[in-house]
């Protein structure tokens, strides 16, 4: 299973790329915004980060010509760049072009079985269904990961499921049961998950019994 942060933030990215827990990046206009600065410098230093990681990224534009140019020009940036589009009508003929010319593409903004099934059809390299946002409208979000593993094994497609919109740590636990290739998470999300009240606990009383033996050195 892959991990990626969902994050722009080029600090943390670099706190953590050398765990090898970090397999990839998902960024968006929103977390671009959010550090300031050139977006573009922004992408090809998280890409010189993470050389072997996915790192995705969001088309701005609207109309189904521009996002195609856009889509280009986002891919041509770095060998490790993953173009994100949503998944919306207006773009479907746009990402089997782009597809097939070779740009590897994750969707976003998937809320059901049938926009996986239409997206995986395509060709794309990533399908992100939205659990959060799906929990926003009272909609149980980890079902639907279940429901999309269940058809890409079934009809064997090679797209991969990405879960996304990840809110908090059950939300990652549930998501790894359910069989998502990758989960793409905020950074307070992974670093909440990567440490438990138990174990800080358990190193605290290992020490104060150490101590108790009164020793300068071991071994």
């Amino acid at each position: 299973m892959k991990i990626f942060l969902d994050t722009s933030n080029l600090q943390k990215i670099k706190e953590w790329a050398p765990t090898g827990l970090i397999d990839g990046i998902t960024t968006n206009p929103t977390n671009l915004s959010k550090e300031g600065g050139d977006p573009k410098k922004q992408i090809l230093e998280i890409c010189s980060i993470l050389p072997d990681g996915d790192i995705s990224v969001e088309i701005t534009e609207k109309s189904p010509e521009d996002v195609y140019k856009q889509a280009k020009a986002i891919a041509a940036l770095a060998n490790n760049i993953i173009v994100k589009i949503p998944c919306h009508p207006d773009y479907f003929i746009i990402i089997k072009k782009l597809v097939d010319e070779g740009v590897q593409i994750n969707i976003t903004l998937i809320f059901t079985l049938i926009q996986s099934l239409m997206m995986a059809k395509m060709g794309v390299k990533y399908i992100s269904p939205f659990i959060g946002r799906l929990e926003d409208i009272d909609i149980e979000g980890i079902t639907i990961i279940e429901e999309i593993r269940s058809i890409l094994d079934v009809y064997e497609f090679e797209t991969q499921l990405l879960a996304a919109s990840i809110r908090t740590v059950r939300n990652f636990h549930d998501a790894i049961l359910a069989g998502a290739d990758v989960v793409t998470l905020p950074v307070e999300v992974f670093e909440k998950s990567v440490n438990h009240i138990l174990t800080n606990e358990g190193i605290t009383k290992f020490d104060s019994d150490w101590k108790k033996l009164g020793l300068r050195q071991f071994p």
